[in-house]
């Protein structure tokens, strides 16, 4: 599984790597949105982890191109913030995003519902 950070912390990315570290997973990293539109055209993930509070594009932006490009629109992805307002809560659903989680969160919540999104995908147009 191919799963893309987008996070403007290196910090937070190291922490989402080694919390989901696996044999099957495959990790990139982008540090704003505009930087993860451009690897997600070039080769498409399984899933994405992506913040809200960005340079240049932000988490909402980003999820809104993803949803609106045919090659990407069915992604799965987790928007993974500090902003805990309901607003932002539904601001990240209105975007596009399957899932949102409050930051800070424990590492294995993470790696359930990275899992959960990753396999309904997978059964998707079976």
């Amino acid at each position: 599984m191919r799963i893309l950070i987008v996070d403007d912390s290196p910090m937070v990315r190291r922490f989402y790597r080694a919390s989901m570290e696996g044999d099957d997973l495959v990790f990139e990293e982008a540090a704003n949105g505009l930087e993860a539109l451009e690897k997600s055209l070039r080769r498409p993930f399984d899933l994405l982890l992506v913040d809200i509070n960005m340079p240049l594009m932000d988490g909402f932006c980003f999820m809104r191109e993803v949803r609106q490009r045919e090659e990407l629109c069915h992604t799965p992805a987790i928007i993974i913030s500090t902003e805990a307002e309901q607003q932002d809560v539904e601001g990240a659903f209105q975007a596009g995003a399957n899932f949102y989680l409050t930051k800070p969160m424990r590492p294995e919540v993470l790696r359930v519902y990275a899992r959960l999104l990753a396999k309904e995908e997978d059964h998707v147009g079976q």
